[in-house]
């Protein structure tokens, strides 16, 4: 073995980057051609079949601390807060007597009270004003909404499978013009990522999809794909898989290559509609990395540090697919 190939093998195995040579944009292969209509538009028919149990993600776990939060998912005014034990609750933002917004209200030891006449909020039923089912999954806050839903509910959220061991999350949220389809319609085009986003993707190939079958198998309706994550000069290599576990989620796991066992969970979650009658839509994204080398403890320790990184990264990534799927809505509902 040469001292390069030597030099190459050893740093291998103490650091997950490779430097990435100079290529111009335009040098890519086109991906239009693999990229079928077809395949994305029935493998979207086929997540939104899918039972979700009528739950709802609609905010960062860490952020309902002791103050009441106000949200909203599917035109429903929501509030949020932590009782004693530090449980999630949840339930209409609406005081039953007067209307009065809780979110506003004041979180008493774990009792919610109103700022208009003090009544009180337990998390139990008070008056006609009852709390919805919660679900905290660490990362996540999720309510049930059974009345919005229509389905069959399910005692909690349907979710992906996570890494174990040591981890690091970021939430990131932003809001477009659209539906939660259009949302997970991007993800399933994974196609577009080095074209769309080459500040973060190179070197992507599709390595499987599934068919256009509005009746394929679930374990068959994954996309398999080889990219590379693009970080200036350097570059981490990866193999991750696709899948919709549920009708609002989109799941990007690494199955090989540096931090296999990592997520990325995408949850679309609609919130009503504008002023103009347009769907307005949430994407609440989680990004939940693991790493079995010995140095993803010092990550750990600067978690206050690269969480807000990799909040940024999801950021831009977003803000561009967000213009795709707010463009998939537009052209699909034009007079």
């Amino acid at each position: 073995m040469s001292m390069l190939a030597e030099l190459k093998a050893r740093l291998a195995k103490t650091t997950p980057f490779e430097v990435l040579p100079r290529a111009p944009w335009s040098g890519q292969r086109p991906t239009y051609r693999d990229a079928e209509p077809a395949v994305i538009h029935s493998a979207l028919r086929r997540s939104q079949r899918r039972p979700s149990g009528n739950w709802y993600a609609f905010a960062a776990s860490d952020t309902i601390d002791k103050r009441p939060v106000g949200a909203t998912v599917g035109g429903i005014e929501l509030v949020a807060w932590r009782t004693r034990d530090g449980a999630l609750a949840v339930g209409p933002a609406a005081c039953p007597h007067l209307g009065a917004d809780l979110s506003t209200g004041t979180n008493d030891c774990g009792t919610l009270i109103c700022p208009w006449h003090g009544l009180r909020f337990g998390g139990a039923r008070t008056w006609s004003w009852r709390p919805y089912p919660a679900h905290d999954d660490g990362v996540l806050a999720w309510v049930r909404l059974d009345a919005l839903g229509g389905e069959t509910p399910t005692a909690a959220p349907i979710l992906p499978k996570r890494p174990r061991g040591p981890q690091l999350s970021a939430v990131t949220r932003l809001v477009g013009t659209c539906e939660p389809g259009d949302v997970i319609a991007n993800r399933l085009d994974p196609w577009h990522g080095a074209w769309f986003h080459p500040y973060s993707f190179t070197r992507l190939e599709v390595l499987s999809s599934p068919a256009a079958d509005d009746e394929l198998a679930e374990e068959a309706d994954r996309f398999l794909v080889a990219v590379t994550f693009r970080i200036g000069r350097l570059g981490v290599p990866v193999i991750a898989e696709f899948s919709t576990p549920e009708p609002r989620t989109i799941v990007m796991r690494i199955i090989d290559g540096e931090g296999a066992g990592s997520v990325v969970e995408t949850h679309a979650t609609p919130l009503g509609t504008d002023g103009d009658g347009s769907p307005r839509t949430a994407v609440i994204e989680a990004v939940i990395a693991h790493s079995d080398r010995p140095g993803f403890v010092h990550a750990l320790r600067g978690a206050p540090l690269i969480t807000p990184v990799m909040r940024r990264a999801a950021t831009r990534l977003w803000r561009d697919d967000l213009a795709y799927a707010e463009r998939l809505y537009r052209l699909r509902n034009r007079s």
